[in-house]
């Protein structure tokens, strides 16, 4: 099912697709909850071999999810853009982004970060400004510079000549592609190696800003080249096929050896993984999963605010599991089956609050 927005049609799919990757991104972080990556605010390191399954499912989850939100956010500035012009734009996207990255913050930041501090003996706000990190708002801080970006690039051309025709996606350019973004994902991690952290910025993944930015342009190119309506059904097939092989492939090879070449076996399985499972998806949902109800308008609408607020009923769970013995796997999995819809009667509460919609 579509709807008319404008002058283009809507894809309910689209929608569908950000509640699935919002529920990956709870996933993730209660996977490190309990996992060996300890890259969270609050963290029970595993005792057991079956945390190396939530480390594996932190791994694949990297590997794409949020190259394919920067696409999809990518996929809507265009049309922002064309609806509201230059200024307005720039002061919608400093509005509904930055807003609620203050509101992290200023307000949630400091709840969730607290039981670092119960540790230490100094003054909280020496502690705060220390521990200084958005958290998973580091989405939100670069896509207020892509968004920023986009509206500068815009300002230097005339108005057809950010037009561009609908044309077909050809299966040439999509391997120039994986190709073109393996190799200069190897080459940027000579420089930012992975696990390189950004102090202040809190990039938690810089060794992937070369797929984030990609992505988003790859979205905004999509946008206007009618890409996401006009994949063919086979292409979604052949996107989930070759993310399993490139897997079965490429990750084990990468796995398996070491330097140089592990580096670049590794950053052309994330870069075939991540093109195959996002055209993959998107087939499958534009096929399968292009209607809405109430229940899917709902998950919908606040799958911006759970994003928002997400780690703070992590975190209060994970304190609140604390008595809980159990593999980690098992604790996960609890966690998870909590915290879903937790996420959501949190954000449909935050967002009942005085012009809160105005912004989320």
């Amino acid at each position: 099912m579509t709807t008319q927005t404008g002058t283009r049609t809507r894809l309910y799919a689209i929608d569908n697709l950000r509640i699935v990757l919002t529920a990956l991104v709870v996933a993730h972080h209660a996977a490190l909850t309990y996992g060996n990556i300890p890259l969270w605010f609050y963290v029970e390191p595993a005792k057991d071999p079956s945390g190396i399954l939530l480390d594996i499912l932190v791994t694949v989850n990297q590997a794409f999810f949020m190259g394919f939100f920067f696409l999809i956010s990518g996929f809507f500035t265009p049309g922002s853009h064309d609806r509201k012009g230059g200024r307005a734009f720039v002061r919608d996207r400093l509005i509904r982004l930055g807003i609620p990255l203050l509101a992290f913050l200023l307000l949630l930041r400091p709840l969730v970060n607290f039981g670092g501090y119960l540790a230490l003996d100094l003054p909280y706000w020496q502690y705060y400004l220390a521990s200084w990190d958005p958290g998973p708002m580091w989405f939100v801080e670069v896509l207020i510079v892509f968004a920023l970006a986009y509206a500068a690039w815009r300002a230097l051309l005339r108005p057809a000549q950010a037009e561009l025709a609908p044309a077909p996606l050809r299966p040439l350019w999509i391997v120039a592609f994986v190709l073109g973004l393996a190799v200069v994902t190897f080459l940027w991690r000579f420089p930012v190696p992975t696990g390189t952290y950004v102090p202040v910025l809190g990039l938690p993944s810089p060794q992937f800003l070369p797929q984030y930015v990609s992505m988003f342009v790859l979205g905004c190119v999509a946008h206007r080249h009618g890409w996401f309506e006009t994949l063919p059904a086979r292409a979604g097939r052949i996107g989930l096929a070759a993310a399993g092989v490139a897997s079965a492939v490429l990750l084990p090879a990468a796995l398996l050896t070491t330097g140089a070449t592990s580096q670049a076996l590794m950053a052309l399985w994330e870069s075939a993984f991540a093109v195959s499972m996002i055209i993959g998806l998107t087939v499958l949902f534009r096929e399968r999963h292009n209607r809405q109800g109430p229940r899917g308008r709902f998950l919908s609408d606040h799958a911006f605010t759970v994003y928002l607020i997400h780690p703070l009923v992590l975190v209060a769970l994970g304190w609140a599991l604390r008595w809980l013995e159990a593999p980690a796997v098992a604790k996960f999995a609890v966690l998870l089956a909590l915290a879903l819809p937790a996420c959501w009667s949190v954000a449909y509460l935050v967002r009942s609050l005085p012009y809160a919609k105005r912004v989320l």
